[in-house]
């Protein structure tokens, strides 16, 4: 190698090779990389992503325990995956770590802990009797939380009310599942098809509610209470959680997860009641329709009064990827 060649790679004492070149996200922010920052600020940052790992490792622990047999001990871990999909997201809202990376990592462990897990879980379960409908209602429910997900981090809207979720979200949908299995352990369905009524449900309708445009609420504010009063009711919940799941757990998990899937319809019929006693506040306000995922450009018309149902998709169309240097 001539000299002129070996000047262009020699660098300045204390600098890395490539220090001048940057990544560009899609979005043009410049892409930092960990290695430039102090460790205490890189332990900030990448702590939300332990939860998700952890989610992971819980997601892929329930599908080994599911094909085994072990369902109670498979649906425990979909509880844990839960947890740690909460955790998550409580802990990058709280340190302020929120990224573009810990999103589409956050949708990846889902992935696997609220769409491959139950439906690995419910093939198992109700596998005996019924393999090909079994491998159906797994595929569906693959399918559809994988929309549900893929969805999810097109529209994510940093202005739209964070009192709701479009859709059954997937942990919700899971919580299903891991409830109805803990408590029965076993589907007992028998040749009847009658009895197979249950499993078909369990896995059908949450995973179609996954896909709509129903609007869920997220709880939120059980999470990050900023009043006195707020505080006391958070606490209130989480003790009567406990104390249920001491005493009773099965019934408690059915209660939960069941309730969450009946809060949107009863919301529904509810809402009139509810914005005559407590005003508009009380109810979920009306949606704009957004571009749709699958087009790339569509015309404009029609597309800026609200209306009863979600068009899925971002305001512009994407723009490229790009790399770039300084």
């Amino acid at each position: 190698m001539s000299d002129d060649q070996s000047s262009r790679w020699r660098r300045p004492s204390g600098r890395r090779p490539f220090d001048r070149w940057r990544l560009v996200a899609p979005s043009g922010v410049e892409v930092v990389s960990l290695r430039q920052l102090r460790p205490k600020e890189r332990l900030r940052l990448v702590s939300p992503s332990i939860f998700t790992t952890l989610n992971m490792f819980s997601g892929l622990s329930c599908v080994l325990l599911a094909f085994r047999g072990h369902y109670r001990e498979a649906a425990v871990l979909i509880a844990v995956s839960i947890l740690m999909d909460i955790a998550d997201g409580f802990v990058a809202r709280k340190v302020g770590a929120t990224s573009p990376f810990g999103i589409q990592l956050d949708s990846l462990a889902d992935l696997i802990s609220f769409g491959i897990a139950p439906a690995v879980l419910i093939h198992t379960w109700a596998l005996p009797t019924w393999p090909f409908l079994a491998w159906v209602a797994a595929c569906l429910w693959l399918a559809c939380a994988a929309f549900r997900l893929a969805r999810f981090n097109v529209t994510t809207d940093p202005t739209a009310d964070k009192r709701y979720f479009i859709g059954l979200p997937s942990p919700g949908a899971a919580a299903v599942v891991m409830a109805t299995i803990f408590a029965l352990d076993t589907p007992e369905i028998g040749p009847d098809p009658a009895k197979f009524a249950l499993p078909v449900a369990i896995s059908a309708i949450p995973a179609v509610l996954m896909v709509t445009t129903i609007r869920f609420r997220s709880f939120r504010h059980l999470l990050q209470p900023r009043t006195r009063h707020a505080r006391l009711v958070s606490l209130g919940v989480l003790a009567a959680v406990l104390i249920g799941l001491v005493v009773a757990p099965g019934l408690t998990g059915l209660a939960i997860a069941y309730g969450y899937v009946l809060q949107a319809p009863l919301g529904v019929l509810t809402a009139p009641l509810r914005r005559r006693l407590w005003g508009p506040e009380s109810i979920a306000p009306p949606r704009t329709r957004l571009r749709s995922v699958f087009l790339g450009v569509i015309d404009d018309d029609g597309l800026d009064d609200p209306v009863g149902e979600e068009c899925h998709g971002a305001d512009a169309p994407a723009p490229r990827h790009t790399a770039g240097a300084e």
